[in-house]
């Protein structure tokens, strides 16, 4: 089974490039996989049948199945199995998609839009929902619940350029999201109430009625896990979002709403029925709604006037039938349930696929324009009207077959509770309502066949193409099945029977049979023929009263109102938070950082420390008193540029805090860090004003400096408290052992950077590398800005010239010949796009020193990276280093300079630094290691003699690059960027200030 899901979604992922080659033809090869593996499902059958359906997986006796761990910690087990109830849904997935499939090759055009993801999405849905209908473990079941959930959307939403078919696919997407995250929340609690996520371990369990499973707690683990179930299958009150579902294509109006994705509640109440149906809140829930949703979905089909919403409020009001009948709970209940839901498939995934041919062939799904159809396309209206007739439960097809089963068992009245309203049994208030149900059923089969396919008086016959049998194949497949079953219905009883039996055993079991006899059951159904024939006959008088009768209650309008009320408080609330402040956002952080330990330390006892330090020399004390004064003095800093530096200052400070600690690691971490970025501010303060203040500020500076020592003050004492706190040996005592014996190291802070912890330090990268490329994205429209100007185009000395009026030729004329001379003076210079710069940006003294450091740095970088796995160092700390490197470069010789010092861009970087720290976290496996396994290399070379290379150093050159590229989007995004808009608006006010001269001369 996990073959077929595989190979499922192996044929989706290929899809998109198949039809690139053969076009719409590619839909007879996707539908070639799901009727593989319903070959293969029906070779299995006698395995399933032969099995013990209440067998563990890894028992001998059990039916077929595949269980590997997963998460083993969390009890978690990618497991399937494929027992009766598993097979008969599997068999309705497999084969309706492989024909729904089929249908589409001529359903879609070839220059359709998009039909290549869609071809993808509907396999990639097929394999989704047969791994739900085989999944073993309540998480790999919710996983592909979601995976239905998400695929639906995308394929509701196929139809991108219309609002509507947007609208409809988030709708469905937002409700049954909803009913799924509710349905997470009670198969969680379940497991645990259970002990095991195993679906028949605990079904086993609760067959048997474990303790744990019984009460209150699993009262409300059972009714979450319902929401989830009535939301998938639209009932009562999540039922609008179906017929807004017709939004999609017909073919997954067909396979989605009618054979596969509304069936998965449907499929949940039937697998948990057998050991949950005798919970409290189980029959309450179930049997309401189901009798409620069947007569709305009735009553509103018979209202509409597309023939294919007349279909989807019909599914609505069959679902509410299916799920009333499979939540009872009985043998003869569970049997007919089944019956019934695959009627239901074959009719209803074969009349809207014959709605996609009308569609398609006609231009139209409007009754009050369709005339005609039956003459003009009569093969197609003998397959509708089969599957009208046994939507509308007429013998001799199996929707007949299958509503007699139903009403058999509602007669047993077992299983059902005893008291109902008004001194009614339960049996007769929900045999009243499948019969009310049925009536409205049988009315609205009538409408749908007259609305498609009769000669209306006043209307001339509707146009219409005649239909190739390639097109008709698929709902006459269909058709042919509602016929067959329903002669030898023996054959579906045969293998729902091992379902229907875990109920126990009645003592008169039902049947399914097209002939009972003379039968309560027969009568019902002749009661519903003859009063649905009077409902269609007299469908104007029926149709004002409904008129008149306006829906009190609306749910998809309530929906509307909810989303709408929404969207409305989430403005509000932006509005009073996001002020597009970064002071007012800081002081909310800092507030909430500083309050939340302070009020838990009050209401909580905190252990008080005995003894303190303040400081261990005198020169801690001298640098924190530096830090303090650093930190008054950006408070009282009333130009930005001094701020940023009375900042650095502290930051300098810790460094130097940490080298005296000796952590000489951290220091030169920290070092590298703050001059990065004191040079990223001091850059970005060219687009910002000079004074820090424009308002009177004393107020909001106090204020301000309040809530920083305030927090500094919480953050001091929460340390405090954790280190009076110890009670146990701390774990850094085993640090350095671990760093040498495992991490083959010295430096234990790089050690437990790119291998003790290394799957923290990758999870970091990755989410650095994402954040880095955001923010290009940001910052950059129109690219990464590496596609601009190389040097040798920039006219020499023309470089961020200062914008100075042009009050006449011989004035531009000098400055370009001094600009000239003094770049080719240079010609020979290492700093080869430092001659773009215009002579009075230039700085030799800059230039000179840039030219003794750079490779200087770039090779201390090298050697920072190669030795940090034994000495102060490090890919991160190397990265920084030539980062640095880089930045001297830029502000020497400008942009231009620093494109030529970059050939490769900030993203490639990134995106190699990525590659290679993955690599080397994969590359062990492949020799029988584990990930992020690190290995010792000794040699020797000659000269340098004996050397020890840790394979871990791989990762840290990952980080290397990784640190290198943002270094470089930091600087081409706060420098050059500024610097290329800085030049646009002086070339733009000078070329403004030029014309404005000439005119003036002019006139």
């Amino acid at each position: 089974m996990l073959i077929v899901t595989l190979s499922l979604f192996g044929a989706a992922t290929l899809a998109p490039l198949l039809f690139r080659r053969i076009g719409r033809s590619s839909f007879y090869v996707l539908a070639f996989f799901p009727a593989a593996g319903l070959v293969w499902l029906l070779a299995q059958l006698p395995a399933i049948l032969a099995a013990d359906q209440l067998a563990p997986t890894e028992s001998e006796a059990s039916p077929p199945g595949f269980s590997v761990p997963w998460l083993p910690a969390l009890g978690v087990h990618f497991a399937f199995r494929l027992d009766a109830l598993a097979a008969l849904l599997g068999v309705l997935v497999l084969g309706v998609g492989a024909l729904v499939l089929f249908y589409c090759a001529r359903y879609f055009k070839n220059d359709d839009p998009n039909i290549g993801p869609f071809g993808a999405q509907l396999t990639a849905f097929a394999a989704s929902m047969f791994g739900l209908v085989t999944a073993d473990d309540m998480i790999v079941l919710f996983i592909f619940w979601e995976l239905t959930t998400i695929l639906s959307y995308l394929l509701i939403g196929y139809a991108r350029t219309r609002i509507y078919a947007r609208r409809s696919a988030l709708q469905a997407l937002i409700v049954t999201t909803f009913g799924g995250l509710t349905m997470l929340l009670g198969l969680v609690f379940l497991g645990q109430l259970a002990g095991t996520y195993r679906l028949s371990s605990v079904l086993a369990a609760a067959q048997s009625g474990a303790p744990e499973l019984t009460g209150t707690a699993a009262d409300i683990a059972v009714v979450l896990i319902l929401v989830g179930a009535v939301s998938k299958s639209a009932l009562v009150p999540f039922h609008f979002w179906l017929p807004g579902a017709m939004a999609a294509p017909t073919p997954v109006s067909a396979y989605l709403h009618a054979a596969a994705m509304v069936k998965a509640g449907v499929y949940l109440i039937a697998r948990f029925a057998p050991g949950f149906s005798t919970t409290t809140w189980w029959h309450p829930t179930l049997l309401t709604l189901g009798v409620i949703t069947l007569l709305v979905g009735g009553w509103r089909a018979l209202r509409q006037r597309d023939i294919k919403l007349i279909l989807a409020y019909g599914t609505v009001s069959q679902l509410g039938f299916l799920i009333l009948i499979a939540s009872i709970g009985t043998r003869d209940a569970a049997l007919a349930a089944c019956a019934l839901m695959v009627a239901h498939a074959l009719f209803k995934a074969t009349l809207f696929l014959v709605v996609g041919i009308i569609d398609h062939q006609a231009g139209t799904r409007d009754i009050r324009k369709l005339s005609g159809l039956g003459r003009s396309a009569p093969k197609l209206f003998w397959v509708a009207l089969l599957g009208a007739a046994s939507m509308a439960g007429l013998p001799p097809l199996f929707g007949f077959v299958a509503k007699e089963s139903v009403f058999e068992a509602l007669l047993a009245h077992t299983g059902l509770p005893e008291e109902g309203l008004f001194g009614v049994s339960v049996a007769a208030w929900l045999i009243g309502g499948v019969v009310l149900g049925s009536i409205a059923t049988f009315a609205y089969s009538a409408r749908f066949m007259w609305g498609a396919f009769a000669s209306k008086p006043g209307l001339s016959p509707t146009p219409f193409r005649p239909v190739p049998w390639t097109f008709l194949a698929a709902p006459a497949v269909l058709t042919l099945g509602t016929v067959v079953l329903a002669w030898v219905p023996g054959v579906l009883e045969t293998l729902v029977e091992p379902y229907a039996q875990l109920f126990g055993e009645p003592a008169e079991p039902i049947h399914l049979a097209l002939w009972h006899g003379l039968t309560p059951a027969l009568g019902l159904s002749a009661v519903i023929v003859a009063v649905g024939v009077l409902m269609f006959v007299f469908r104007s008088a029926v149709a004002r009263a409904q008129d008149k009768l306006y829906p009190v209650i609306d749910a998809e309008r309530f929906y509307r109102y909810a989303v709408g009320g929404l969207d409305n408080t989430a403005v509000w609330v932006t509005g009073k938070t996001q002020r597009g402040s970064l002071q007012y956002y800081l002081m909310v952080i800092l507030i909430v950082g500083a309050a939340t330990p302070s009020v838990a330390a009050i209401f909580l006892e905190q252990p008080v420390p005995l003894s303190a330090l303040a400081f261990e020399s005198p020169a801690q004390l001298a640098i924190g008193l530096c830090m303090i004064a650093g930190a008054l003095l950006a408070v009282r800093a009333n130009k930005r540029f001094l701020a940023v530096l009375m900042v650095a200052v502290t930051g300098y400070g810790m460094a130097i805090i940490f080298a005296l600690h000796g952590a000489p690691d951290l220091a030169l971490t920290q070092l590298l860090v703050e001059t990065i970025v004191l040079v990223a501010m001091v850059l970005a303060l060219r687009s910002l004003p000079a004074r820090l203040w424009t308002a009177n500020p004393s107020g909001n500076k106090v204020l301000r400096a309040c809530i920083g020592i305030g927090f500094a003050a919480a953050m001091v004492a929460i340390a405090i408290a954790a280190q009076a706190g110890r009670v146990a040996e701390p774990i850094s005592l085993s640090l350095p052992q671990l760093a040498y014996e495992v991490g083959n190291g010295h430096n234990i802070v790089n050690v437990i950077l790119v291998d003790i912890r290394a799957w923290d330090t990758f999870g970091e990268l990755t989410v650095l590398v994402a954040a880095a490329t955001g923010v290009a994205s940001l910052i950059y429209v129109r690219g990464r800005g590496d596609g601009g100007r190389s040097a040798a185009d920039v006219e020499p000395g023309s470089v961020d010239r200062f914008s100075e009026p042009i009050h006449a030729p011989s004035r531009k004329t000098a400055t370009l010949a001094i600009a000239r001379y003094f770049a080719e003076s240079a010609k020979e210079a290492w700093l080869v796009a430092g001659r773009t710069l215009a002579p009075e940006r230039r700085s030799i003294i800059f230039e000179v020193v840039t030219r003794l450091l750079f490779h200087s740095l770039l090779l201390m970088s090298v050697y920072l990276l190669l030795t940090g796995h034994n000495l102060p160092g490090g890919g991160f700390a190397g990265g920084l280093l030539a980062g640095l490197a880089f930045v001297i470069r830029y502000l020497a010789g400008g942009r231009y300079e620093l494109a030529e010092a970059t050939p490769m861009s900030p993203g490639t970087l990134l995106g190699s630094g990525l590659a290679v720290a993955a690599a080397s976290v994969v590359v062990p496996v492949a020799f029988g290691g584990e990930l992020f396994q690190s290995v010792a290399l000794e040699f020797t070379l000659p000269i340098f003699g004996e050397h020890k290379f840790v394979t871990s150093t791989v990762f840290d050159v990952g980080v290397y690059l990784i640190v290198i590229g943002l270094a470089l989007d930091v600087i081409r995004s706060l420098g050059s960027e500024i610097d290329e808009r800085a030049e646009e608006r002086n070339i733009t006010e000078a070329h403004d200030h030029v014309a404005g001269s000439e005119e003036g001369v002019a006139s």
